[in-house]
């Protein structure tokens, strides 16, 4: 399977009509492996914050979570595992796994929970592959 079709049938899939904003699969150094045609534009240091918020848990939560230029207030996650990020009605998830990142961004009628189910599913089955 291409990382692409994880992009088109899986982070954009239709969960109860409705779908993440944008979806991307980005390795751990910044090279983004795919992405949904609307997905922002990463800056280098966005990819730094995020993996030394894994590294170091709690380092983006005075900062925020940036993604394209859009800063997202960091809320609960899974230390080492899940970041999670609100803005206004919307927000982004971020799973790690041994190679990359899934990130979804979503924004209403989606809900925070079906984000996090879309995205770490497929974190999780990425990293039972070893990826």
């Amino acid at each position: 399977m291409s990382w692409q079709s994880y992009i088109d049938d899986h982070l954009m899939a239709d969960i109860d009509g409705c779908h993440l904003v944008a979806a991307a699969i980005v390795g751990h150094d910044g090279t983004v492996w795919a992405q949904s045609t609307n997905f922002p534009q990463l800056k280098p240091e966005e990819i730094i914050g995020i993996t030394t918020d894994f590294e170091t848990p709690g380092t983006l939560a005075p900062t925020g979570l940036h993604l394209g230029g859009t800063k997202y207030m960091v809320i609960q996650g899974e230390p080492g595992a899940v970041i999670r990020g609100k803005k206004g009605a919307g927000g982004v998830t971020v799973k790690k796994t041994g190679q990359a990142l899934i990130i979804g961004i979503y924004d209403e009628p989606m809900t925070p929970g079906q984000c996090n189910m879309v995205v770490e599913k497929i974190g999780d089955y990425l990293i039972e592959m070893g990826l």
